[in-house]
């Protein structure tokens, strides 16, 4: 049962761990879910699949379906970090592990150019942490350059109220921040082909997070739906009751699948610590084949 008798859901389709900018080990979100009530799980770290084996581990000893997923960021004509959540593919397939490693490179030589930028603003980040995420093989996003920037300069950051993650990030690396680099590749079509070739599904993420407009939100839903997507993430943590009623009428209108999740990073993030945390909002999830995990 993945809706309780109040309506609430009990299943939760995107989650991060420190594989890429989560605050737990795989088998901690599997278990913080657990006890959260979550009976179906996606473990969806940023372009890479790692922690999907210890997440599976962790499922069958507390009783959670976990389903095989990746998060890929892309780019747009509309702008760059539209995320794409890849179901139910096969995490081993060979294909989709060279395309996860190129674009995980290109995230890479992003985040040398925003370091860069940082240092020539008078703010050069402590090397520590990325140092030693690159030597254990993990990937480096935002977060991670943003808080190596705070470590190394938190007094001048206290006194302007940007000693914390998500108020640097704001700041400085994104769109229009003074040390911001957009990534190159890949496009969302791009991440649409890669995971219908690893045998998986294709959602947009959080759409109202991407765009603010529901025009732009529609008009880029229908592109996307004709690049072959197959459903929307309807339900989150951030989007309203209007914003989730008028995604399920166009994604039932485009005979395209309608997820959900708080997109838990951890116990302590500012933004996404609860599993569970968003509402249906009288509307009916359609999760088609990714409910039907082995």
């Amino acid at each position: 049962m993945l809706i309780d008798d109040d309506g609430a859901p009990r299943f939760d389709l995107q989650s991060h761990s420190t594989r890429s900018d989560g605050a737990l080990e795989p088998a901690e979100v599997v278990a913080a879910a657990a006890a959260a009530g979550v009976r179906l799980l996606a473990l969806t770290d940023h372009d890479t699949v790692d922690g999907i084996d210890e997440a599976r581990a962790a499922g069958a000893e507390h009783g959670v379906a976990i389903v095989p997923a990746v998060e890929i960021s892309t780019v747009d004509e509309l702008g760059e970090d539209f995320h794409v959540l890849g179901y139910g593919l096969d995490h081993t397939d060979a294909g989709l592990a060279t395309a996860l490693a190129h674009w995980r490179a290109d995230r890479a030589a992003r985040i040398d150019r925003m370091a860069d930028r940082l240092t020539r603003l008078g703010l050069p980040p402590s090397p520590t942490e990325i140092e030693a995420r690159r030597a254990a093989g993990l990937p480096v996003g935002r977060p991670h350059l943003a808080n190596a920037a705070i470590e190394a300069n938190r007094a001048r950051l206290r006194a302007d109220g940007l000693d914390e993650c998500s108020a640097f990030l704001e700041a400085y690396l994104c769109k229009g921040g003074p040390a911001y680099s957009r990534r190159t590749t890949p496009t969302v079509p791009e991440a649409i082909e890669a995971i219908h070739a690893a045998g998986g599904v294709a959602v947009w993420a959080h759409p109202f997070w991407d765009l603010a407009g529901d025009d732009d939100v529609l008009a880029a839903l229908q592109r996307f739906s004709a690049a072959g997507l197959d459903g929307v993430e309807a339900f989150y943590a951030t989007h309203g009751r209007r914003q989730t009623q008028l995604l399920c009428e166009r994604a039932e209108r485009l005979g395209l699948l309608t997820t959900g999740s708080a997109d838990f990073h951890g116990p302590r993030h500012s933004r996404f610590s609860r599993f569970r945390a968003f509402e249906l909002h009288g509307c009916e999830p359609r999760l088609g084949a990714i409910a039907e995990v082995d």
